[in-house]
């Protein structure tokens, strides 16, 4: 095991279309993407795409839905720690002009324990915050044992505020900042104050606001891509934690500012694509995103 991630399975049916039907109307979407879903799932894949394959503790039902899932991680050679709910969790997402809608469909009642595991060679943890307790479990157990723990925060959960005690590095969402009633500078505040050593808050098209490790704060503006090449926002941020885990466990050596810097032409590379499978790119694709709109320093 080089890295364990733990989430909320879901199966995502994306779709553009240009008109909701109501009533008895019906109408044909333009495109549409099946994939795999949910937050820490959805960065274990774009981890194993670019060259780490992690371990996953994920929710999976024993339905057709369930075993889609199952294929999907076969295909990436992901090893899955399956947590048995009765029904697969979907996901309805409806992506336009840089936004989506969303309608979520979900069983998270746990019907066994979490799986213990062996976490002998692990690097990194990376959690969402879904199924709260193997989190926090996990989240102790990798901060006993020097590894770098690592939150994706984008909604306030049931035990967030006591997971963070045990997490090294927390990016969260505005979304998390808007349900805390705290601005993004307030929100690093409150992350340092939990002891996170690296923090900070994706604002989407306004970039990343974050602070190193003394506690200086910094900003990382998106990159230029123009508007009319955005196509599917969904899974964006999801896509920047799997290519920050995957930074520095290939790169350890390098700062934070170079893992989000590789992470963010991930986001970039993934929302020019529909759907979350489309959007995952190869090591190689980041470096054509970075020599397209990067600024040189």
């Amino acid at each position: 095991m080089q890295a364990l991630f733990i989430g909320q399975t879901y199966i995502d049916v994306t779709f553009i279309t240009d008109h909701m039907p109501t009533g008895d109307e019906k109408h044909v979407a333009s495109a549409y993407a099946v994939s795999f879903g949910g937050n820490a799932v959805t960065a274990a894949f774009c981890c194993a795409k670019l060259g780490i394959v992690p371990d996953l503790i994920a929710t999976v039902a024993n339905d057709w839905l369930g075993r889609m899932f199952q294929d999907m991680s076969a295909k990436y050679g992901i090893s899955i720690h399956p947590r048995k709910v009765n029904s697969s969790s979907l996901s309805f997402i409806m992506p336009k002009d840089g936004k989506r809608a969303i309608v979520r469909c979900r069983d998270d009642q746990h019907i066994h324990p979490f799986p213990m595991l062996n976490l002998k060679g692990c690097r990194a943890l990376h959690v969402d915050g879904h199924q709260p307790d193997a989190a926090i479990h996990y989240a102790k157990l990798c901060r006993e044992a020097g590894i770098l723990t690592s939150l994706d925060g984008g909604g306030l959960r049931t035990n967030t505020h006591e997971l963070l005690e045990f997490i090294d590095v927390a990016i969260v969402a505005e979304r998390l900042c808007e349900q805390m009633d705290l601005t993004p500078e307030k929100m690093l505040d409150y992350l340092k104050s939990r002891g996170c050593r690296v923090g900070g808050v994706t604002m989407g098209e306004k970039g990343l606001l974050w602070y190193d490790e003394t506690g200086a704060v910094h900003t990382l503006p998106a990159l230029p891509i123009p508007r009319d090449r955005v196509l599917d926002t969904n899974g964006a941020g999801d896509v920047f934690h799997g290519a920050y885990v995957y930074s520095y466990l290939s790169n350890p050596g390098k700062s934070w500012h170079d893992h989000f810097e590789f992470a963010r032409a991930a986001s970039t590379y993934k929302i020019q694509r529909l759907g979350n499978e489309a959007g995952l790119p190869t090591v190689a694709d980041i470096e054509v995103v970075r020599q397209e709109f990067e600024v040189p320093a």
